[in-house]
């Protein structure tokens, strides 16, 4: 190939992508193949837990898992340079959802916030990470732009300390049993003739269920964060999720028929709306631990049972609510 024939790259202003940090770059960050993305980049498998997971009077944009090593990890962003706020929220974060590693997403860091992430490095213990990464995005002529990750700040033994945790861990016992649960309740699922659809199972803590409408589904959710006292503890739930740009405006329309909607299901709901964030969450839970194989029965007819009810209560309101839209 002649020199001729190169492209060249160009950097496109992040605004021009996502013009809001809670309504569109956080949403596409807690997308699967987007966490992926930047566990690449740091060398650790991602999985998300929760979008906007609530600090007391704060918002932490993204809860994770690591499944190295099953701990806490969560991810703060801003689409401006780092400013002080930001510093003090992921303390704010750090201390009260004993969080293992912070990730801080900007893209621009200055000098006295990289220095800030040295020096909690330095003076926390080993298992306490503080890490910063500059977001930008690039383009080859009329390419989509395509993003990148940039570490500027880590702990001094950060590669050799994820690399352990992924060689002595491999698949941990939590991520095998959580394959083995969604197998058995998929498994379930079948010899019941249930009629929600369910994906294939995987090593997390969800399993989806397809809704009828883009940015809006079901979710069988087994977690150990304690939706009800706001504290590390097992749990089970069913979920409709919504995100997006439409998801304020879904979730209103939805909030509207709330009367109705509890009613056909039997159940008080949960409606969680923060004003702050675009994504919200309607859902049932109870306490209910997916480490416990001898209750396994129980969570599995009482997973199928809610979201059978959510399935036929929700779905056809759902597909009228996209229907409405492309209007």
């Amino acid at each position: 190939m002649s020199n001729d024939k190169l492209g060249r790259l160009e950097k496109v202003d992040l605004r021009k992508v996502w013009k809001e940090e809670s309504g569109q770059f956080t949403p596409w960050l807690a997308q699967e193949e987007n966490l992926r993305l930047l566990g690449e980049t740091l060398g650790m498998q991602l999985e998300l837990v929760q979008q906007e997971k609530a600090v007391g009077r704060f918002m932490a944009d993204i809860l994770c898992k690591d499944l190295s090593n099953d701990s806490w990890v969560v991810i703060e962003n801003q689409l401006a340079r780092t400013d002080h706020s930001h510093l003090g929220q992921i303390l704010t974060y750090a201390a009260g959802l004993e969080a293992a590693t912070m990730i801080w997403i900007a893209p621009e860091f200055t000098e006295e916030h990289r220095a800030a992430l040295d020096w909690l490095n330095e003076h926390t213990d080993e298992k306490t990470s503080f890490l910063g990464l500059e977001v930008e995005l690039w383009r080859i002529g009329n390419s989509p732009p395509a993003p990148k990750f940039s570490i500027v700040a880590k702990p001094n033994d950060w590669s050799r300390v994820v690399r352990a945790d992924a060689e002595r861990a491999g698949m941990t016992e939590y991520r095998r049993t959580q394959l083995e649960f969604w197998t058995k309740y998929r498994e379930y699922m079948t010899s019941s003739k249930s009629r929600v659809p369910c994906q294939p199972p995987a090593a997390r803590h969800w399993l989806n269920h397809n809704v009828g409408w883009p940015g809006m589904w079901l979710s069988s959710i087994t977690s150990y964060w304690d939706s009800e006292s706001g504290k590390a503890g097992p749990e089970i739930r069913v979920d409709l999720y919504m995100s997006g740009s439409s998801a304020k405006r879904h979730f209103a329309q939805l909030n509207e028929q709330r009367e109705d909607i509890e009613r056909e299901l039997g159940l008080q709901l949960v409606w969680y709306n923060p004003e702050d964030k675009q994504a919200c969450r309607i859902y049932t839970r109870r306490a209910a631990d997916v480490m416990d194989r001898t209750t396994w029965p129980q969570q599995f007819e009482w997973l199928r049972k809610n979201v059978e009810l959510f399935y036929k209560v929700f779905a056809p309101r759902v597909k009228k609510l996209g229907t409405e839209e492309t209007t």
